[in-house]
C-alpha cells in the first residue's frame, strides 16, 4: 500500500513504566492501560503478578486526561488500584466489549474495526478505531477463554499523524491486517517485554517479544515506535537492551525512541 501520509509531526508521549504512556493528540490527551500502584505482588487465578518498580509519576501530576485506552481490565498489570480509582476522574474509557460491561459508567466497549468519533478542541474529530488483538498463541477462540479480550486502537484524523497502540497483542498476522486497513503508521505504541508463564501455553509467547516488535514496525511502516510493556514487571523477560538489539539487527535503530521515562 502506498505511503499515503501527509504529516511528519511526532506527537508527544510520555512513559511511566509497564503499560503505561500519555500521549496528546489532536488537542486530546489519551493514557495507556493506567498502572500507579507501588511496587506489590497480586494473585491472579494460576499464580501471581509481581510489580517490581514504581511508575515514575502519580495520577496526580498528570494533569488532565481526556481518554484512556485501555487494552484489557482483568489483569492487574494493565487496570490496578490505583489505575481503576483513576477511571472515575476520566469521562472516556475505550476497552474491550466485555471490559465496557464489567467497568460502566463512562466506559464503552469497542469490537474489531469499530469506530468512535471524538471531538477535537476547537473544531474537527478524532476517529479512534478498535483493532483486533490475541493475548497468547493460536487463534482467538482458543486463547481468549484462558486470557480473556484484548483490544488495539488506532487513532486517526484529517492533518494528523496515524496512531496505533497495540495493546496485549501476540499475533503479527493481526498486524498485517492492520497495516491493509490502514497503511504505514507514523507512531506505533507497540506492547513487548516477551512476557511467558510456563502455566500458560507451555511457556509460549503472551506478548510480542523485541524481535517480533521490529517486524511489527517493519509490517506497519511505521516512522516511530515507542515500547512499553517491557519493564516494571517480573514476567517481562525481554527489556531495553534486547528492543535495542533486536531494532539494529533489523536495521531500524533509528525508529526506536525508548521515550527516556519522565
Amino acid at each position: 500500500m502506498p505511503d499515503t501520509r501527509t504529516t511528519t509531526e511526532q506527537i508527544p508521549i510520555r512513559v511511566f513504566g509497564g503499560p503505561t504512556a500519555l500521549f496528546e493528540y489532536g488537542g486530546l490527551r489519551f493514557l495507556t492501560d493506567p498502572t500507579f500502584d507501588a511496587p506489590r505482588d497480586y494473585h491472579v487465578p494460576g499464580g501471581r503478578l509481581t510489580k517490581t518498580a514504581p511508575a515514575s509519576a502519580v495520577p496526580s501530576g498528570l494533569g488532565r486526561i481526556d481518554v484512556v485506552l485501555l487494552s484489557h481490565d482483568e489483569h492487574p498489570d494493565h487496570l490496578d488500584d490505583s489505575g481503576r480509582t483513576l477511571l472515575a476522574d476520566v469521562p472516556l474509557t475505550l476497552t474491550t466489549p466485555g471490559g465496557g460491561q464489567r467497568l460502566g459508567r463512562g466506559a464503552r466497549g469497542l469490537v474489531d474495526w469499530e469506530q468512535i468519533e471524538l471531538d477535537r478542541p476547537g473544531g474537527g474529530t478524532i476517529t479512534v478505531t478498535g483493532v483486533p488483538a490475541v493475548h497468547g498463541p493460536g487463534p482467538r477462540e482458543e486463547v481468549e477463554p484462558i486470557t480473556g479480550q484484548v483490544v488495539g486502537f488506532v487513532l486517526t484524523g484529517d492533518g494528523l499523524p496515524t496512531v496505533y497502540v497495540s495493546g496485549d497483542n501476540a499475533s503479527l498476522d493481526l498486524v498485517k491486517e492492520i497495516a491493509e486497513r490502514f497503511g504505514a503508521v507514523d507512531t506505533a505504541i507497540l506492547f513487548a517485554g516477551a512476557p511467558r508463564f510456563p502455566m500458560l501455553f507451555d511457556g509460549a509467547l503472551i506478548v510480542l517479544d523485541s524481535a517480533q516488535a521490529a517486524d511489527a514496525a517493519r509490517i506497519l511502516g511505521a516512522r516511530r515506535v515507542v515500547p512499553v510493556h517491557y519493564d516494571s514487571w517480573a514476567h517481562f523477560t525481554e527489556g531495553r537492551d534486547e528492543l535495542i538489539a533486536a531494532f539494529t539487527d533489523a536495521g531500524l535503530p533509528d525508529r526506536l525512541d525508548l521515550c527516556d521515562r519522565a
